[in-house]
């Protein structure tokens, strides 16, 4: 399973880079503005800065809900650097654009998806990603985990390509289900990841053999 961090924040996309273990970003213009990155210019600069730290995809999302403002910002995007997926809306217009860039060689992540119905036609168009926002279902009590299951099952029947990247995880156990139940990929905050780094017992076992070495010496 791949993981990818869910920010903007360039400290934060360095130290999960230098944890080892970070194979991309996710990014939306709301974490762009909690950045206090603003103007055109200065996010498209953002966007390459962040591909100078990490290797592998970084999502960066079109802001037009109409297919002409879509395919426009997402040209102008997967320019930036080879690196960017242009992250699409799961609307209609969407699903055209999907298909639009799937057709002309740009990859793809359709976001907001919150139904398996949603899944299927992102998967229909192309897109490279395919991004179920599994907290907000959670949110409103509904099984956000159920519909990754769900999902996976689907495109396991018919061999789509599209890789399912779990979003809106809330926290560390939500990353410990996604891998057991298929997701390709999870996008999360760095406080989640560093959370798989935890175990009462890793804390007790170190303490002993370091207490052990002192005592030895």
């Amino acid at each position: 399973m791949k993981f990818f961090i869910d920010t903007a924040n360039l400290a934060q996309i360095a130290e999960a880079q230098e944890l080892g273990c970070l194979d991309g970003v996710t990014t939306n213009p709301s974490l762009m503005a909690k950045e206090g990155i603003k103007g055109h210019d200065n996010v498209m600069q953002h966007y390459q800065d962040i591909c100078t730290i990490v290797s592998g995809d970084v999502s960066a999302e079109v802001i037009s809900v109409d297919f002409d403002g879509m395919v426009k910002e997402g040209k102008e995007l997967a320019s930036i650097n080879p690196q960017i997926v242009v992250k699409v809306p799961m609307i209609e217009q969407g699903v055209r654009a999907l298909r639009y860039f799937t057709d002309n060689g740009i990859r793809t992540n359709c976001t907001l998806v919150f139904s398996v119905g949603q899944a299927l036609l992102a998967a229909k168009a192309g897109a490279s990603y395919v991004s179920p926002f599994i907290g907000r279902i959670d949110d409103i009590s509904s099984d956000g985990l159920a519909l990754i299951e769900e999902i996976r099952l689907v495109y396991d029947n018919y061999g789509f390509e599209t890789e399912i990247l779990a979003a809106s995880i809330r926290h560390t156990m939500h990353i410990v289900h996604c891998a057991k139940i298929g997701a390709d990929v999870i996008t999360s905050p760095l406080s989640a990841i560093k959370g798989l780094l935890k175990h009462p017992l890793t804390d007790i076992g170190l303490e002993k053999f370091l207490s052990d070495y002192r005592e030895s010496q």
